[in-house]
């Protein structure tokens, strides 16, 4: 199992100093990786006054930092971009940070507030359309081949963008979405790896066992194939308590998560300032058996 730490791009973290710090303190410790919210206004009355950062440029003073974490959005939500000008930004990242990146990607919410406050598609279904064939054109764009695209939503005449991604054929990719929902599943089964979130774990909480083994079971289903790598990705706040720590983690390993992203809850103001966070960096990932 891996492990990363998980913060917004807004609060204190909308500084890209304060990010970079972050990632060089996340690297010295021996975190495995760094993750980045994609957010414009969040959930706008509770942010109001709140500063925010572009996760690009806050990724890139990380990736400028460090030489070793993996680094990426979680999540992106490509409804809300253009899908060149997006394939351009993660491929310069990935190749400044010498293909460290991984791409996550979802629908994007909350979807009145992220959407509707700027007078874009609120639909939840095409919304999903968006995401589904961006996701695909992205891929092409990666490829730095020639690309000819005409679909529902975006199109593409003889373009070719350079240069491609340093990891070939494409930064891994992987997709969120709520369990037990199985459409954002099925879609994540089609790519890299799913970073799933359950109604019955807010962030900041680890999800029980027997739902990520349904989940893991359900996307193995899916895939067909389960030779090639696949990640999961769960998380939530591991115990200072080292045996404690390994009884909330080691469990979830078993049933199938390859990735613990250490998150704070939501419910206080802790999971958007440095010193906390800092705090939890400098004590470095928890240790399994």
């Amino acid at each position: 199992m891996r492990f990363s730490i998980n913060i917004p791009n807004f609060g204190d973290f909308a500084d890209a100093r304060t990010v970079a710090r972050v990632a060089a303190a996340a690297e010295e410790a021996g975190w495995d990786g760094l993750f980045l919210w994609d957010h414009v206004v969040h959930s706008k009355e509770q942010r109001r006054g709140q500063p925010f950062g572009d996760p690009w440029m806050l990724m890139t003073a990380a990736a400028l930092a460090t030489s070793r974490i993996k680094l990426g959005p979680l999540v992106t939500p490509i409804a809300r971009r253009r899908p060149e000008q997006l394939a351009r930004q993660v491929a310069t990242l990935d190749g400044l940070s010498g293909g460290r990146v991984i791409f996550g990607a979802g629908l994007g919410g909350p979807i009145d507030d992220e959407f509707g406050s700027f007078g874009d598609e609120i639909d939840p279904k095409v919304l999903a359309e968006r995401l589904d064939e961006g996701l695909d054109l992205l891929a092409a764009y990666w490829s730095g081949e020639r690309v000819n695209h005409s679909g529902k939503h975006y199109a593409a005449a003889d373009v070719e963008l350079l240069p491609a991604t340093v990891q070939r054929p494409r930064p891994p990719v992987w997709i969120a979405g709520y369990w037990p929902r199985k459409a954002p599943m099925r879609r994540a089964a089609r790519w890299d790896g799913a970073v799933p979130l359950f109604a019955s774990a807010n962030h900041g909480e680890a999800p029980p066992v027997e739902e990520l083994r349904d989940l893991v079971g359900f996307l193995q289903e899916q895939r067909g194939d389960v030779s090639t790598p696949y990640d999961v990705i769960v998380g939530g706040m591991s115990p200072a308590d080292p045996a404690r720590s390994r009884a909330l983690i080691e469990p979830l390993a078993e049933a199938g998560a390859t990735w613990w992203d250490e998150r704070q809850l939501i419910t206080g103001d802790d999971f958007y300032r440095l010193t906390p966070i800092l705090h939890r960096i400098e004590q470095g990932p928890p240790a399994l058996g």
